[in-house]
């Protein structure tokens, strides 16, 4: 038995904000312990005053690189296969350090 519970960082377009929840919760109650993304560009950007700028946007994507080191394995939420810029560097960054990666929709 492992001294701690698994590690999943979960990835993939903000679009998902319910998707990545559900993963989160299904994951959370089986005993996993998750990373995900803190801020859904999206969903801030119609709640917001203004647009996140571009350096609050790369200090969050150099973030969810680090939250794909500590974890274990990575998930990527990507209904009907959409995978976009942000979730494919991140998912090469997963590759380039050996990561598993797994998707909620492999096609």
């Amino acid at each position: 038995m492992p001294d701690r519970p698994e590690i999943v960082c979960i990835c993939g377009s903000t679009r998902f904000v319910d998707e990545m929840s559900a993963a989160n919760r299904d994951l959370t109650f089986a005993g996993v312990i998750v990373v995900a993304p803190g801020v859904f560009l999206r969903a801030e950007d119609r709640e917001a005053d203004g647009p996140i700028t571009g350096e609050q946007k790369a200090a969050l994507d150099a973030l969810h690189l680090r939250k794909i080191d500590l974890a274990d394995r990575v998930l990527v939420v990507n209904p009907g296969g959409y995978i976009g810029e942000s979730t494919s560097r991140e998912i090469a960054y997963a590759r380039a350090t050996g990561k598993p990666i797994s998707f909620t929709d492999p096609s």
